[in-house]
């Protein structure tokens, strides 16, 4: 017999670690699965050594690969896996022809680690900044059912759909921004450097110079005489911004700011609703049960405490008896197209499909936002750009206007 140390996930979703007695790896994963639970990790106590391996493991892995690269290494090996190569092989294969710099360490590590016994799921746990609780769930439940290659292709094409998501948001706020940005260099530009050079030739013809004129020219001369102070007071608002939600009050309500904010909150909240109808219907299809799919998605939607409490408690319900759809309901932060659907679901037998379904409808509704987004914002910046210009041009040439008059009458 010898002693392993495990990490599990309970059926209440809580991690909990330990050590079970087992003649082998295999036997003590197949004891801690019989109990119900999910597997992360087993492994047999390592004698310490001073080789520096450690600071080595801890370095593989640190960096998350993009997107594509994970999708096209989920696709690969489900192929290989498909054709009949044994599985240690496929990794190593794929690990040492990576053309990604962070991603084939790590593949090369889960090979080997695979090769010592350890389970694909345990092993991908180990770099969770590279396959995060999705990942990891996904194949323990392709493992347990023997349909790994079914299950890695639906983390490819979960993946893809992900990316090609993000790509859109992307895009579509990428232009407006970078001409904000020029704009307000131009701007600042003018205000600070041509503004207080036409203000001097003023002053030089005495000139009383229009209201505009002298509230552009207070202005620049602010911002020249007083840039130290606003650098820092800026610096500092931003501080305490930081500072504020970081607290547990804070983080909640920029959290909810982020949710009911005008015009951009609903699409805001869209796009939380659609990752988790099709991180749900992913996990499902796989054969990751519900409790445990909760679970992931509670770690997984950590970046906003409003949506993940929400889980938390949809997961106790279900936890506790009820049906996944009053679970939702109760959380009270979910739309009642959703439960609803979910209810249809759940009464038909056909759960996982009509939250694919579901997850579609939210898709083309953050499609449409980001389409008629990008029609309205770009004539809504170049109106509002050069109508400050038009302002600041129009009080330099008031002033010039004037003086050409006064230059007419002598």
């Amino acid at each position: 017999m010898a002693k392993f140390t495990y990490t599990v996930r309970t059926l209440e979703g809580k991690i909990k670690k330990g050590s079970v007695d087992a003649p082998t790896k295999s036997q003590a994963i197949d004891y801690l699965q019989s109990r119900g639970e999910m597997v992360v990790d087993v492994s047999a106590p390592v004698a310490k050594s001073f080789g520096g391996l450690f600071s080595k493991q801890v370095a593989v892995g640190s960096v998350k690969p993009a997107g594509h690269v994970l999708a096209f290494f989920a696709e690969q090996l489900s192929t290989l896996i498909a054709g009949g190569v044994p599985l240690v092989r496929a990794i190593k294969l794929l690990g040492d022809f990576s053309s990604d710099k962070y991603l084939g360490p790590v593949l090369v590590a889960v090979a080997r680690e695979v090769a010592s016994g350890n389970t694909l799921s345990g092993s991908l746990a180990k770099y969770p900044k590279v396959f995060d609780h999705t990942w990891v769930s996904m194949v323990q439940a392709g493992e347990v059912g023997g349909q790994l290659a079914d299950s890695l292709l639906q983390i490819a094409n979960y993946i893809k759909t992900s990316e090609g998501l993000k790509s859109k948001i992307i895009t579509a706020i990428t232009y407006p921004a970078v001409l904000f940005v020029m704009a307000i260099g131009v701007l600042i530009y003018f205000v600070v450097g041509i503004v207080p050079t036409f203000a001097q030739i003023f002053d030089d013809f005495s000139i009383d110079l229009p209201p505009l004129t002298l509230a552009i020219v207070a202005i620049a001369r602010g911002i020249r005489e007083h840039l130290i102070l606003i650098v820092l007071g800026i610096f500092s608002l931003v501080t305490l911004f930081i500072l504020f939600i970081r607290t547990p009050s804070g983080k909640k309500m920029w959290h909810k700011f982020h949710l009911t904010v005008p015009i951009f909150g609903n699409f805001i909240s869209n796009i939380y609703f659609e990752r988790i109808l099709s991180s749900m219907a992913t996990l499902l299809t796989s054969g990751v049960s519900i409790i445990n799919v909760l679970s992931v998605m509670e770690e997984s939607f950590a970046g906003n405490v409003l949506i993940q409490n929400a889980l938390i408690v949809a997961k106790k319900d279900v936890a506790s008896g009820k049906s996944t759809s009053e679970g939702f309901r109760h959380s009270g932060m979910f739309p009642g197209l959703m439960t609803e659907m979910m209810l249809m679901g759940e009464e038909s037998g056909r759960l996982p499909h009509i939250l694919q379904t579901l997850s579609k409808f939210y898709t083309e509704q953050i499609n449409q936002f980001i389409a008629r987004f990008s029609a309205l914002i770009d004539p809504i910046l170049i109106v509002g750009i050069g109508a400050i210009i038009a302002v600041l041009v129009l009080s330099i040439f008031l002033p010039i206007f004037k003086m050409s008059e006064i230059g007419s009458n002598m």
